[in-house]
């Protein structure tokens, strides 16, 4: 069963840091990407970033880019969000997501999520 967990999440001032951490389990860690969703209240889902662990490809939504470093662990089965220069308009539920093939799916990928972690930056 596939399984992405949370952690990390919390409430900062605008202009500290916070690390997001996704630990997976249930299939081939590093053979898909894993990412991270963000949901503001009253807003679309919106994509922030990935990474593929197997050959290391990044991507960053414009409005992170150079605040926000993705990284992965791949012993640990774990993808981090590090956030800096956090801003007030960062606030949101970051749910963890990964495009992932198993036998349940017949090796069809589809998008698991988690349950999400709430980050709130206070102005």
């Amino acid at each position: 069963e596939v399984q992405l967990v949370e952690s990390g999440g919390g409430l900062v001032q605008a202009g500290g840091s916070l690390r997001l951490s996704c630990a997976a389990s249930g299939f081939t860690f590093n053979e898909y990407a894993i990412g991270w969703f963000r949901q503001a209240p009253g807003k679309e889902r919106e994509g922030i970033s990935s990474i593929t662990p197997s050959n290391g490809n990044k991507y960053y939504r414009d409005s992170v880019r150079g605040r926000f470093s993705i990284s992965s662990d791949n012993a640990k089965n774990t993808v981090y969000l590090q956030m800096n220069s956090l801003k007030a308009e960062d606030t949101g539920v970051y749910y963890c997501y990964g495009n992932v093939a198993t036998p349940s799916t017949s090796w069809a990928p589809r998008i698991y999520w988690g349950r999400g972690t709430q980050v709130t930056v206070s102005s």
